[in-house]
């Protein structure tokens, strides 16, 4: 891009961001098995894939879930967001399996998601931090009670860890939180528990040892063409994060797709949660991609965008800030992530 041209986009309200994604690759065709596909997230990224999974529920084959509650927990609701999906109290409880389950049974007819019992064959991975005073307890165990009326028992692995702030449990980031800590990056340490490990290896079975993953194997790609107009419009970034070990270059690796939290996307955190969280190591050695989408902070009006949207922690949408259909097939930053795990999937050009 020119200097000319980098005034003109700055100009238009196009920003540095624009710029940076001129300058991206576009994620790449490489003939991924998606019917492999496995999907993870903290926090808002933790209801981001279970909206994933179920909206996609005959293409998802396993979800590992941190500090979240229920599918469609906040019912198009931020009040109800705040309190019954965050700090829920006797007034203003979690949704029970049977509040959910009417709801999802409707959609599935009206084609906005797939059958629900098509989660039968999904595996599922639960974590909740007892130190984790952003997304109560009780909101983790309404999630796993929704697990449990649509997947085998057998199936659910449910893990407390007693001093577990609300974050991300990494040992792969250089300078974590410690892990009683709910702050920014939201990413801790805390001790030697590999969450991205211990999830994978449970959506995937046995894996290979980790091993040091590769800077290089981690590709900046441009979001635009997923995002079906400008991406500030449904309040995601320019650019995404995809960690493609070698090995996949050749075709034939199964996709994870890593849903950040609040805070920790492009535009607060850089590359850091897609280089700290966890998931490059085991990728590098288990012949797996890893998707990392992202979302970006708009508070009201945002430089180029016509709409208005209030987002201001750069959370992904689960409780309707994008529209009606946040938690469907049609709701705009899940067709853009289904669309990129497409893109994945394509035999790559010879």
């Amino acid at each position: 891009m020119t200097m000319q041209l980098r005034w003109m986009a700055l100009w238009f309200g196009l920003g540095a961001s624009a710029a940076w994604a001129d300058g991206a690759a576009k994620l790449p065709a490489l003939g991924a098995d998606a019917s492999a596909l496995t999907v993870s997230g903290i926090s808002s990224g933790g209801y981001m894939a279970v909206q994933f999974q179920v909206a996609y529920a005959r293409l998802v084959r396993g979800a590992g879930i941190l500090a979240a509650g229920p599918y469609d927990c906040a019912e198009g609701s931020t009040v109800r967001a705040l309190a019954n999906c965050m700090s829920p109290t006797r007034w203003t409880p979690p949704p029970t399996p049977a509040d959910v389950k009417p709801k999802m049974e409707s959609r599935a007819r009206l084609d906005l998601i797939d059958p629900p019992a098509a989660l039968a064959d999904d595996k599922v991975w639960v974590l909740t931090g007892g130190a984790d005073h952003t997304v109560a307890r009780p909101v983790v165990d309404a999630l796993v009670a929704f697990y449990r009326q649509w997947v085998p028992a057998t199936s659910i692995k449910f893990v407390a860890l007693p001093n577990a702030g609300h974050a991300m449990i990494s040992v792969s980031d250089g300078k974590p939180n410690a892990c009683d800590t709910s702050a920014p990056p939201f990413i801790n340490r805390c001790g030697d528990f590999d969450a991205p490990g211990e999830l994978l290896q449970h959506l995937l079975g046995k894996l290979n040892p980790k091993t040091v993953p590769e800077p290089g194997h981690l590709v900046v790609f441009d979001q635009r063409p997923f995002t079906g107009g400008l991406p500030a419009d449904i309040s995601m970034g320019e650019t995404g994060f995809a960690y493609v070990p070698a090995v996949c270059r050749a075709g034939g690796c199964r996709v994870h797709v890593a849903f950040h939290g609040c805070r920790q996307g492009e535009d607060a955190l850089g590359r850091r949660f897609a280089d700290g969280a966890g998931y490059n190591a085991w990728a590098e050695t288990n012949r797996l991609i890893v998707l990392y989408p992202q979302v970006v902070a708009r508070s009201g009006w945002a430089p180029g965008s016509m709409r208005w949207l209030y987002n201001p922690k750069g959370c992904w949408d689960w409780w309707g800030y994008s529209g009606v259909d946040y938690a469907t097939r049609n709701a705009p930053q899940i067709a853009a992530v289904r669309q990129m795990v497409a893109r994945l999937a394509e035999a790559p050009a010879r």
